[in-house]
């Protein structure tokens, strides 16, 4: 009786091992799982190759240090310049362009800082720092961050005082400041586009080539972390950068309005 017993569990434990999901680690941006893009493209990738993807939506300055820990299999982030370091210093292989959008700069109906009559997106935040109307900045590394500090930058200035205020939150909740204090903020479009029926702000500057929001998806290197699912990443990367991925990302959509320009594929 007992063999039968213990027949069965290995036969059980067996069966639930073989069955059981695989697991790959992503760290991504908050304003890309904010979008609502990802609940959408991972479950085709999850169904076809028995996988779980596990998010963790971060800023792409702490998605990039979760890389260069070893602390997960892949990225896909928003820092073309802080991406390059990454990959130079041999965290980082087989970088491939996913996708774009664009930032763009969101504030109160009133625009009191006049910011809808600038040339540029340089001219409408020096507009903002004139006047000291509320800004709200994500302040915590993230791609957006750092967009955000290279315009500081063009404009020459920095930004400091009362009305500037570095919340260190993601894109979603800052948005949320931004509009209960009725404050200018950046953000990118898709996240943008999946809030703006819930706030009461609106886009004061776009257009602009400097607001160009591009996406990379970047293995973490195998050779520095041989435990990364190396396989598993090349195969989601071949599915994001490859047909069935390119067209889900350009058919992905709010209240009909598409929120990412595939790289890949030609629309």
């Amino acid at each position: 009786m007992k063999k039968i017993i213990y027949s069965l569990v290995f036969s059980i434990v067996f069966i639930s091992s073989a069955q059981a999901e695989d697991r790959l680690r992503m760290a991504t941006t908050t304003s890309t799982d904010n979008s609502g893009l990802l609940a959408v493209l991972d479950p085709v990738f999850e169904n076809k190759f028995n996988v779980k993807i596990d998010v963790i939506a971060v800023g792409t300055g702490k998605a990039l240090k979760l890389g260069e820990n070893g602390d997960v299999d892949l990225i896909l982030v928003h820092a073309p310049a802080a991406e390059k370091k990454f990959v130079d210093a041999g965290f980082g292989i087989d970088r491939k362009a996913v996708m774009h959008n664009d930032f763009v700069l969101i504030g109160p109906k009133a625009d009191p800082a006049d910011v809808k009559n600038s040339v540029s997106v340089v001219d409408a935040m020096k507009k903002i720092a004139e006047s000291e109307a509320t800004f709200i900045s994500r302040g915590d590394d993230s791609g957006t961050d750092k967009k955000e500090k290279a315009i500081w930058k063009k404009a020459d200035l920095q930004p400091a005082g009362s009305w500037y205020l570095a919340v260190g939150q993601g894109m979603g909740a800052v948005l949320k400041i931004a509009n209960d204090k009725q404050a200018y903020t950046l953000t990118d479009r898709g996240t943008w586009l999946a809030y703006q029926d819930k706030l009461d702000l609106v886009i004061v500057s776009e257009g602009d080539p400097v607001l160009f929001n591009p996406y990379h998806v970047i293995a973490i290197n195998p050779k520095r972390y041989p435990y990364v699912k190396y396989k598993l990443v090349t195969d989601y990367i071949n599915f994001i950068t490859g047909q069935d991925g390119q067209k889900i990302i350009r058919d992905f959509k709010v209240k009909g309005e598409q929120l990412f320009h595939p790289d890949v594929l030609k629309e």
